[in-house]
């Protein structure tokens, strides 16, 4: 099944056409979901399509369309999508990590990521942690086999200068995954930034209506990615073809909402920043933002999250409660925005005040207004 090439241009452009097949006449631009356990094999099972677990042709496009954005004109990269966000993160880290192995991640990253200490600990691997601001997973690396970046970091924020640590991680022998959910590759390309792997949860905001779950491992071909697409078929963590064809059909309009939800993230995070309740603010997109200098450096978008913290855990609530226009709902990146007070999972070290607001593709005006009478409304 051919795929059409690299297209060239803005990141609309290449949104809207990656990775659809060559045109045939009265065939559809988009081909349907494949919906196949198995496939015709006789002979020797030399094609691209054997077993359902292994390969689908909804898979290809896909992938393809996600390759073309993480890591557009590049050769020799693959794309494997996965059945959520967490099965992509794990393909990565327990097929490159045996006994002994040491892997650094982030301390303060994913909150699932304790529990994936806990097992690779339980594995023999030796875990070692370090905030991301600061660029402090540089003073653990010695001795590395895999490090774990997560930039920006969810929910805090923070941001670490990629290119410096890979290039340290790399000196070491180290190989470097970055999780790219919350800055999308319209926001950060981490091959480009020197990173073997780009990690993503697709439920986010590459789909951005909150009906799917996916995951994605984009890499450089070589052992590390085969050894990705090993565990894939081991585990079985694969998605769906309709969950994989509502993904590729929802990338076609990537570009619009990102740009409309970061630039209404900008202006909510410097009405934020002008309210006296409001602590902590944090969008590495603002420019007093203490993560703004290096996300400037390496992020072309900064995303759609801002958080913050109100002064107790009551008014986050009443705050919370106060909102017309936005979902109290713990993911983030859909068209719909969604807030909630992080605190309430346990497992992020954020005051009991922590509020992680997901910017949807409402009018700015709208949502703005709703934000500040929620405010006031929650007022003590």
């Amino acid at each position: 099944m051919n795929v059409s090439g690299h297209f060239t241009g803005g990141d609309g452009t290449r949104a809207v056409r990656a990775g659809l097949p060559e045109p045939v006449k009265y065939e559809p631009t988009l081909p349907g979901p494949v919906f196949a356990a198995h496939f015709h094999l006789p002979g020797e099972p030399t094609g691209p399509y054997t077993y359902g677990r292994d390969e689908n042709p909804t898979w290809t496009h896909l992938e393809a369309a996600i390759g073309e954005l993480e890591a557009p004109g590049q050769d020799g990269v693959e794309t494997l999508v996965f059945a959520s966000g967490m099965a992509a993160i794990s393909s990565v880290l327990f097929s490159q990590l045996r006994a002994g192995d040491v892997v650094v991640l982030p301390s303060d990253g994913y909150q699932v990521l304790p529990l994936v200490r806990a097992q690779l600990e339980a594995y023999g691997v030796e875990v070692r942690t370090a905030p991301t601001g600061g660029d402090a997973q540089l003073d653990v690396l010695d001795g590395a086999k895999l490090l774990w970046i997560e930039s920006p970091s969810n929910p805090g924020l923070d941001v670490c200068d990629i290119r410096r640590l890979v290039e340290a991680a790399h000196a070491r022998g180290a190989l470097v995954a970055v999780d790219n959910t919350l800055a999308t590759p319209l926001g950060q390309r981490p091959l480009e930034l020197g990173a073997d792997f780009s990690v993503a949860s697709g439920t986010k905001q590459l789909t951005g209506h909150g009906d799917v779950l996916l995951g994605y491992v984009t890499g450089r071909a070589g052992e590390p990615m085969t050894a990705v697409r090993r565990w894939r078929k081991i585990v079985g963590a694969i998605p769906g073809p309709m969950e994989a064809w509502l993904a590729h059909r929802s990338i076609a309009t990537l570009q619009l909402r990102v740009e409309r939800q970061n630039a209404t993230a900008l202006l909510v995070a410097e009405a934020l920043r002008q309210r006296p309740e409001v602590t902590g603010l944090r969008y590495p997109g603002l420019p007093g933002d203490p993560s703004h200098k290096v996300a400037a450096q390496q992020m072309r978008r900064f995303g759609c999250v801002v958080s913050f913290t109100l002064p107790t855990r009551a008014r986050a609530d009443r705050f919370l409660e106060a909102l017309r226009l936005v979902d109290d709902a713990t993911s983030f990146g859909g068209v719909r925005s969604t807030a909630e007070r992080r605190g309430r999972w346990g497992g992020d070290a954020v005051p009991e005040g922590f509020v992680r607001l997901s910017v949807g593709a409402e009018d700015p005006e709208d949502l703005l207004a709703d934000l500040l009478r929620a405010l006031d409304e929650s007022a003590d």
